[in-house]
């Protein structure tokens, strides 16, 4: 297994699990708490979350606030999506800056995302399932996020027609959740 310190911003890290093909199919491990703790990641993961989107679906950019914070470990596992992470750390030499990814079943990779980070993505393929370890439980009083398209982010989301849920489409900008981490 590879674990990648993004250039740009270190603390997202990806990872490109060994993959072992043959006629049959193909194997890896997605997850060892031993190897990821030696590259970095010791992180006790207490949920598995999956979601199935069509088309243009965009989730995000979503976050849950302190004390029910969350780390993802998240991956494609049918289809392909662009995963977006931004970091909302108010003293991080990175505040506001995100990255992006592409993940998906063919690639294989995942990218863990520490808290404080609000993470979203846009289903690229016809439908696209997405699978993601989180290290605490969903406290719904504690869900926030900051809207797709705010141009304090400038986030360069590919061209098609979306579909956003309403609720994600009201969300906050940036300024709203200064402070918060």
């Amino acid at each position: 297994m590879q674990f990648i310190r993004s250039n740009k911003i270190p603390d997202l890290i990806k990872v490109i699990p060994d993959v072992f093909s043959d006629d049959r199919g193909f194997f890896l491990e997605t997850y060892n708490e031993k190897v990821f703790a030696a590259n970095g990641i010791d992180t006790k993961f207490v949920q598995d979350n999956y979601s199935h989107s069509v088309k243009g679906v965009l989730r995000g950019l979503h976050f849950q606030k302190p004390p029910f914070a969350q780390a993802k470990l998240v991956r494609c596992t049918a289809g392909n999506v662009l995963d977006v992470a931004v970091d909302i750390r108010q003293n991080s030499p990175t505040f506001g800056q995100f990255e992006m990814f592409e993940l998906s079943a063919e690639n294989h990779q995942m990218l863990f995302i520490p808290q404080g980070f609000a993470h979203g993505f846009v289903a690229l393929s016809d439908t696209a399932d997405f699978q993601y370890k989180c290290d605490n439980f969903y406290n719904q009083t504690s869900e926030s996020g900051i809207i797709y398209n705010d141009p304090k982010l400038a986030i360069t989301w590919p061209k098609m027609d979306y579909i956003v849920s309403d609720k994600d489409q009201t969300l906050g900008d940036l300024d709203t959740v200064r402070g918060i981490f």
